[in-house]
């Protein structure tokens, strides 16, 4: 058997990403060089890929996986952030391909932890050891929002299943967290955990501990505040970070419990990149740890970082092979 190529795609809002991918025989999974797109430079995904197409030397592998930021419709799929639409059945007549997949965004990244090799993950918190080759493995990521999945793996098989764990009521553990909560209250009925774990929230976040000292700081974006937090020149700043990070570590060991992720437990994303070397010393594995009769358990899960530079675009070619190739 000769080795696969497709086009394996990555789309957001913002930024549609395309790459050839090559499945070898053994299953490794290899990427060409990303090709970034603006979806607001392209009436459509169609036009997107035949922008991509020109930039590739006129032709493409006959085959396709798309992973897309929002839900996947077998009827039609809309974006939230770009006016895109795809009609799954369309997809083979309008891209002149044979076969194709169409996963959710964090779908294709829980593939990509399936698939990546140990060196492709930091170590965060509990034993330092792989990620179990049995049992079931929780993936999360902050980013706009916060996208959940996991994994379950036997053998040399695995399933994967996409999540809205993001929705999920937010549970405060402290005096600071009750006060955020408050904040959020006065806007959302319901306050769910990407309110408060997601990249937009550092503005809340950051505003409640402004407050917390009465002190007046400037209506900012979120982009602004985690610059100044993360490079350190801002001290309430840095401390809306470490805030976030408590918050993500108290999310994810809650998240491992709802999905029996005993095997390990991922975080993903761009901003989880960003925080690679804020969540060790951040209390992010303590707050992991805090679930009472279970801190045992909980400390004896690996948590790791997935630093695969496209987790997306591997993912998307790595659910392609599960469904066209093995």
């Amino acid at each position: 058997m000769s080795a696969t190529e497709l086009v394996s795609v990555d789309i957001g809002g913002t930024h549609a990403r395309f790459a050839i991918a090559t499945v070898a025989d053994d299953g490794a999974i290899s990427l060409s060089e990303p090709e970034t797109l603006h979806t607001e430079d392209h009436a459509s995904f169609q036009t997107a890929w035949e922008d991509f197409r020109s930039r590739a030397g006129g032709t493409l592998p006959p085959r396709v996986s798309i992973a897309i930021a929002g839900p996947v419709d077998r009827e039609v799929i809309r974006f939230t952030n770009n006016p895109w639409i795809i009609r799954p059945a369309l997809i083979p007549s309008k891209l002149g391909v044979e076969q194709f997949t169409v996963v959710n965004d964090f779908e294709a990244v829980a593939h990509a932890v399936a698939r990546a090799p140990d060196d492709q993950f930091l170590h965060l918190a509990g034993p330092k050891q792989p990620l179990a080759q049995e049992g079931t493995i929780s993936v999360l990521g902050p980013g706009t929002g916060l996208g959940v999945a996991h994994l379950w793996r036997s053998d040399d098989s695995y399933r994967v299943t996409a999540t809205e764990g993001g929705h999920i009521d937010f549970a405060p553990l402290d005096q600071i967290e009750d006060a955020i909560l408050a904040r959020l209250r006065k806007r959302h009925n319901r306050v769910s955990i990407e309110r408060v774990v997601a990249g937009p929230a550092i503005v809340d976040i950051y505003q409640t501990l402004a407050a917390m000292e009465h002190r007046t700081v400037a209506e900012e974006d979120d982009i602004a505040i985690w610059t100044r937090g993360i490079g350190g020149g801002d001290s309430l700043a840095a401390a809306a970070v470490d805030r976030f990070c408590l918050s993500l570590g108290s999310v994810a060991g809650d998240i491992a419990l709802a999905q029996g992720g005993f095997g390990g437990v991922v975080i993903a994303g761009g901003l989880g990149y960003r925080l690679r070397d804020h969540l060790p010393t951040s209390g992010f594995a303590e707050r992991f740890r805090a679930k009472g009769r279970f801190a045992d358990l909980m400390a004896s899960i690996p948590v790791k970082l997935i630093t695969h530079p496209q987790p997306g675009l591997f993912g998307a070619a790595a659910a392609f092979a599960k469904e066209h190739i093995t």
